[in-house]
Formats: C-alpha cells, structure tokens, sequence
C-alpha cells in the first residue's frame, strides 16, 4: 500500500482532524453542563436520537477488515462476501423490534448486566470476562496497527501513525464519553462514505461504465449465492450461520448494542437500528464493488495488484487526482478512529461497570466516571503493548485468533435469544451453555490450528479431521444447535426460575408489569423510555417504523435477486 500525496491531500487530512477536534470538543463541552454523571458518560446521558444512533452503529462497525479486506476479496471472489453486510442488515431489524425493548426499557449499562438480571452474575463475570479479553487482544490492537499502515502508506512511520490514531482518539474519548463518540462518529461517516462513493464511481467510469464492468469479470463475480460446498461462502452457511454470528455482534455485543442503550427511547433506539439496516446495504457497492472494478482493469492492463488486499490502495493511487486522495484516506482515518473510539468506550464501560462497579457497588458517580477514563488510559497502553507481538504472530496464526470470537458467538447469542424468548431457562442452563460452547469453540481452534499446520497432523477421514475443515460458518450453526439444546436440557433438568427473576424481560411476562428499571438510571431518562418522541407518540413512530422495516426487507430482496 503506497499513496502519493499532494499539499492539497494533506490539507484536506488536516482539515479532517480539525472538524474531528471540534465535533469532539463541542460534545465534550455539551457533557460538561451541569454535573458530570455516570449516565452522562457511559450513554450520553440516555437522550441520543435515532439519527445519531444509526450513523455510529454503522461507523463503529466498518473496521479495517471492511476497508481492505472487503475490496481484496471482491477482486478475488466477486460478490459473495457482501452477503454478511445484507445478513447485517436483517439482524439490525432483529436487534431494533425484538431486543431493544428490553434492553431500553431495562435500564442496563451494559450486555453482561442485562446478563445478571436474566440470569446470575455468573453470567455476568463470564460475558465481561470474555468482551475485555477479546476487545484488547483483537479489537484495539488490529485498529492501531491499521492505523498505523494507512500512515505509513502516506510516509509517516508506522510507530508515528499509530500514536497520532491513537493519541487524538483517547483524547476525546477520554474527555467526552459516549457522546463524543457519537457525534464524531455522525461526522465521520459523511466523511467515509463520500471517500468510498469517489473511489467507486471513478472506477467505474473509467471501465466505460456498469456494463463494463459486468462484461468484463466472470459471472460469478456477481452471483452472491455459491454452491453448499463452495469453501468460504456456502449458501446454506450464508443461510443459516451468518444470522447466528450476526445475532451475537449485533444484538448482545456491548461495542454495537451501547449505541441503543444511549437513546433518548425505544422508538428512537429501533428506528436508529432501521437506518443502520439501510446504511449496511453500502458496503456491497462502496467496499466489495471497488475490488471487483480493481479486478477488470487489472484484466484490462489499467493497473497490476501483486494482491487481492491491494486493491482499494492501489485503486486509490492509480485513478484518483490529487485532493480527492486526501478524501479517501480520511475516510480509511475515519473509519478506524470511529471504530477505535467507539471500543475504548465499550470497553471502558465493561470495566468500569462490570467490574469495578461490582466489586465497589458504594463508588460514588464521580469514581464511576474517573475509573472509566482511567481504564480508557489502561486499554490504549495495553493495545500499544499487543502490536509487536501481534507482527510477530503469524498470519495465518493471527487470523484464526480473530476467528475464535466466531465461535465464541454461538453460545452467547443462544443464552440471549432463547433467554428473552422462553422464560423457562435458567442460570445453570446458561452457564453450562456458555462454559461447554467455549470449550466446544476451543477445540475447534485448536484442531483447526494442528491441522493447518501439519497436514499430517491429523488422522484423514476421521470425525476429528472433518470437524477442523468443515467451514466455520457450518460450524456455527453445529455448534448453536447444540448449545441450544444444552441450554433447554440443562434448564429442565433443574428449578425454573423464580417469577420475580425473569418478570418484564422475556417475552412470555412482559404483560405481568414493567420491565425492570434500573435503579440507577435518571428519572428523566427512565420517564423518555416509555413516552414517545414530540407529538408523533408511539404508535404514529411504530406504524413509520414498519413501512420503513418493509422498505428495508423490500432492498435487501431486490439485491439478493440483482446478485443471483
């Protein structure tokens, strides 16, 4: 990756921080009127609309992997791979109708608590355990060290590139909480998306234009449903894994569903998780599209990829006048510092309340806050600390420790789903769940680890040999399956829960009262929760929200018929 740049691309890059250090400081500001509380750090004091809410669910998700591994993979496979960005957008519909009502109306900071109060705090310390873990390990440190590759791609030393991501990012995340976060996020999708749209429609129209395009790739570079046994993405995978993984990051993952938590009510946090839905539909045209264009000029002789991961760079450098460059890499900037941000958050949060909280329940709010800052400051150092290693971790090694939150997914996203919908699961159905599906989860790992490594390694045509090379997205739906049942068995083999546990979050006692408000939620925020928003009211918002879930089914139907 290597982009030329010019004073006006580095002045467009500047300006980018500049309006990044305002909307920040502005929100900052905003926060600190009055006095400084958990609730106000932790989940913008609870009054986000859903505007705001949709941008950053969609800005925190598009990481490094959508930037250069979604283009890397539509030069060298087609289409296909978009089908987890459509995948997303049905979940968000899940997410906005089924969990957010419990999620909103519970009062809860964070997943792992909401947890706790369905089942134990077992379950809790387990699900708190398991995000920290994998937020350091994964998310924080693979977003510095991309970070750190877009600088260097620039001519500024990788070590530069990652202290300056990281130093602008901690700042206003540390200062101004969630709500800097947001509002940063709002900015940079703007920002993000008009540097990718550029990259498209150039391309594009320097092919000749859509027609071009498709004449000059394989068939199958358009078709986004491949056969069961295609290696990396089977339709029945697709089908029926996808939603099981999609269920878990976007529906019970705290750094996604703390965007939800923030709203100022439930219509305002379902319809943000409707217009994420509509925004996830980009990825296929502004991220996948731009590698399939990379691959028919590279077959035209226009430009050479020594690899698939090259082609949004090398697209980048080669048709894009100076000044527009300067577009675009503030939009891989800003891609990474949202994402960035918005785990230092999570995470932070996590700690805090999770944690610290749990074990000090006396700290006042204005330890709560210190602490979060604080574990920000921690995690930002323990991310540093993680990047030599991870550049001496092999790659196929690395990839797979990224693979491991994909079967750490299936348990998780069973305890929730099945948790909310059937209120006669208990907590030792839950917690044998979580435990057996990361026990199930790590053997796959390190099966699939012994056999990558040694061909010989494992006996061939054995159930040990076929249960490391089945697909992971197959595997997922396995290994759901049998969660599922370990959860149901478990729980029927012992007492149900008691009425009180489970009243007002699940599905099946929902009528029997409120559900349960968190005592430390303000009185104004817990009061916003049940009331609609201006003089729409509830049911005008359920009835707008509806057409705008049939538009968005309508989308997704048009684009898996487009793509097939």
């Amino acid at each position: 990756m290597d982009l030329s740049l010019g004073a006006l691309d580095w002045t467009v890059i500047g300006l980018y921080f500049l309006i990044v250090f305002g909307v920040a400081g502005w929100a900052t500001w905003t926060e600190r009127q009055g006095e400084e509380s958990s609730v106000d750090y932790f989940l913008a004091g609870r009054n986000v609309g859903w505007f705001v809410v949709g941008a950053s669910l969609f800005a925190s998700n598009i990481g490094s992997e959508h930037l250069i591994g979604l283009a890397g993979t539509g030069a060298s496979r087609g289409v296909a791979v978009g089908q987890f960005e459509v995948m997303a957008s049905l979940v968000l519909l899940l997410l906005g109708w089924v969990f957010v009502p419990f999620y909103v109306k519970s009062g809860v900071y964070t997943m792992p608590e909401f947890l706790e109060k369905r089942y134990s705090s077992t379950a809790r310390w387990y699900l708190a355990a398991i995000s920290i873990i994998g937020y350091v390990l994964t998310k924080i440190s693979v977003t510095i060290y991309a970070g750190g590759v877009v600088f260097e791609a620039i001519g500024v030393s990788f070590w530069t590139g990652a202290l300056i991501v990281v130093g602008v990012t901690g700042v206003y995340t540390v200062l101004g909480g969630l709500r800097a976060v947001l509002y940063t996020d709002l900015m940079q999708v703007f920002v993000l998306i008009g540097g990718a749209v550029s990259v498209t429609l150039i391309g594009i129209s320097e092919l000749g234009g859509w027609g071009a395009l498709t004449s000059a790739v394989p068939g199958s570079f358009f078709d986004m449903w491949l056969p069961s046994d295609d290696p990396d993405f089977p339709w029945t995978g697709i089908l029926f894994g996808a939603p099981i993984l999609g269920v878990w990051y976007w529906c019970t993952d705290q750094f996604i569903v703390q965007r939800t938590l923030s709203a100022k009510n439930v219509d305002n946090a379902r319809r943000g998780s409707i217009f994420a839905g509509y925004l996830k539909l980009l990825p296929v045209f502004i991220f996948v599209i731009p590698g399939v264009v990379a691959y028919a000029l590279q077959q035209q002789g226009s430009l050479q990829l020594e690899a698939s991961d090259q082609a949004l760079p090398v697209l980048v450098g080669t048709l894009l006048p100076i000044g527009l460059r300067g577009v675009v890499v503030a939009g891989l900037l800003a891609a990474l510092m949202s994402s960035l941000s918005s785990v230092f958050n999570s995470c932070s949060t996590l700690v805090t309340w999770d944690v610290y909280r749990e074990l000090k329940p006396d700290a006042s709010e204005r330890q709560l806050v210190w602490v979060g800052r604080i574990s920000t400051v921690v995690l930002t150092i323990l991310g540093l600390a993680w990047i030599p290693f991870m550049q001496n971790v092999s790659e196929q090694l690395y990839t797979y420790l990224q693979s491991v939150q994909g079967y750490i997914a299936p348990p998780i996203a069973a305890v929730f789903l099945i948790g909310i919908f059937w209120r006669r699961v208990n907590a030792n159905g839950a917690v044998t769940t979580l435990l057996s599906g990361l026990v199930l989860g790590g053997t796959r790992l390190v099966l699939e680890l012994v056999n990558g490594a040694d061909k010989d390694g494992l006996p061939t045509g054995t159930s040990i040999e076929w249960i490391a090379e089945i697909n992971f997205l197959h595997f997922a739906i396995l290994l759901f399956v049998v969660c599922v049942a370990i959860l149901v068995t478990v729980s029927l083999l012992t007492q149900a829960p008691a009425p009180e546990k489970v009243r007002g979050i699940t599905y099946g006692t929902a009528e029997e009262g409120e559900v349960g408000a968190d005592e430390h939620a303000e009185p104004a925020a817990m009061a916003a929760a049940d009331a609609g928003d201006g003089e729409l009211g509830t049911a005008g918002w359920r009835r707008v929200d509806l057409w705008l879930t049939v538009g968005l089914l309508l989308g997704v139907a048009a684009l898996w018929f487009y793509f097939s």
